[in-house]
């Protein structure tokens, strides 16, 4: 960011939520920076949208102006609200960027990537959460369990009770596959909702779990980043928050219990602004080095991968004028077709079907999932779960999935 062309940050979360009868938008911050709590004003979010770097600050003013039907913003107006903005933590200024290396270096120099989530998605003391990850397990239905031998298992990475259905059936479904032969390697797809940088984030930390901790393969993890090139994040930071990594490596620690195993964390980050067009060709040219690194460690007889990924995100929470209950049908449509392409092991067919839409219904694990389709051996899909989560208060939804791979 310059004096003169204001940049927003991008790596922050809004939450929209009622304060006193007023629509107020709650600022998340996985770096810390801006404080749990902060909350702004609805009208600002457009104003902030309107800070991307590019615009000048008489840009703004005139952007903002016009939306205002003429009451008029002068750039002094501008300059001043990038001050105030600044001083909160929510602009990508010098200061910020200071405060987010010295984040990201002591991130790097810790042992381990320590848990974030337990004690609020999941109890934090050990017994207590084996005895609730026992109870999740048991509530799988016994028709859900995918025969066989399994490969891959797609999971949800949405807060564990929302998703509990869905973890169930796939986490006892893969309980079932391992008691005859447990892995050595599992490769974990998750979501990078923070990467800035490239396509991919890795990270060769253990990652801690209250019930001990789950170590990383680092050598899988030099192999993939040698091979990703600037296709790979340069920073592990992104890993330092993230939940879509962490809900799987508790639930496979409980799984395998005292087996050693290690995890290959990578977090898949969105495709917009990385790839010319969306298509697997496309996907293919931006990392195709990457992938081809990772399907040979996959088709390792000894080695699992997890897809930890939540689908579509849908109604006014995710930027839709209209509400989830008028979108579900279409969304839900949608994602059944992804998963179609997924099981017929068609890349191509997946992105077509991502393209079709112009990702209009906010696939979040659209990058892990075709990630998933390039490094499966051929397989046979068996569909374990596919729910919905209702969120009333802002009419919005999120939709999850589980499913098992069998080589053929």
């Amino acid at each position: 960011m310059t004096h003169d062309t204001p940049r927003a940050r991008h790596d922050l979360e809004f939450i929209p939520f009622d304060h006193e009868g007023q629509p107020t938008i709650l600022v998340r911050d996985r770096l810390e920076i801006v404080p749990w709590g902060t909350g702004i004003p609805q009208g600002l979010l457009p104003v902030m949208a309107l800070m991307d770097g590019r615009r000048s600050l008489a840009e703004v003013a005139a952007a903002v102006t016009e939306a205002q039907g003429g009451r008029e913003v002068t750039a002094d107006d501008v300059a001043g609200l990038v001050k105030q903005l600044d001083a909160a933590g929510l602009m990508d200024s010098p200061g910020y960027r200071e405060r987010k290396a010295a984040i990201a270096a002591a991130f790097e120099a810790a042992p381990r990537r320590e848990t974030v989530f337990a004690g609020q998605a999941y109890p934090d003391a050990r017994d207590e959460l084996a005895a609730y990850l026992d109870a999740v397990l048991a509530e799988a239905p016994e028709a859900s369990h995918a025969p066989g031998l399994i490969k891959a298992v797609i999971a949800p990475h949405i807060d564990p009770e929302a998703g509990r259905a869905a973890y169930a059936a796939a986490y006892a479904a893969l309980g079932a596959a391992i008691k005859a032969a447990a892995p050595k390697r599992v490769i974990v797809l998750g979501v990078g909702h923070q990467i800035i940088d490239g396509l991919f984030c890795l990270t060769d930390k253990a990652f801690a779990t209250p019930l001990g901790d789950v170590a990383a393969d680092a050598e899988a993890v030099a192999r993939l980043r040698a091979a990703g090139g600037r296709s790979v994040d340069a920073s592990s930071l992104p890993h330092k928050a993230e939940h879509s990594v962490e809900f799987q490596a508790v639930f496979l620690r409980h799984l395998l219990g005292d087996a050693p195993f290690a995890m290959v964390p990578i977090l898949c980050g969105s495709p917009a602004g990385v790839m010319d067009a969306p298509t697997r060709q496309a996907f293919r040219d931006c990392a195709g080095p990457f992938l081809d690194a990772l399907a040979e460690l996959a088709s390792q007889p000894d080695t699992l991968i997890v897809a930890g990924v939540d689908f579509c995100h849908i109604g006014g929470k995710f930027g839709h004028a209209e509400p989830a209950e008028a979108l579900e049908a279409a969304a839900l449509a949608h994602e059944r077709a992804l998963l179609a392409a997924l099981g017929a092991g068609d890349g191509d067919a997946f992105w077509a079907e991502s393209a079709r839409v112009g990702d209009a219904y906010n696939v979040c694990g659209l990058s892990a999932l075709a990630t998933l389709a390039e490094i499966l051996p051929p397989s046979s899909m068996t569909l374990l779960s596919h729910d919905i989560m209702r969120e009333t208060p802002t009419l919005s939804a999120v939709s999850f999935a589980a499913a098992a791979f069998c080589p053929k």
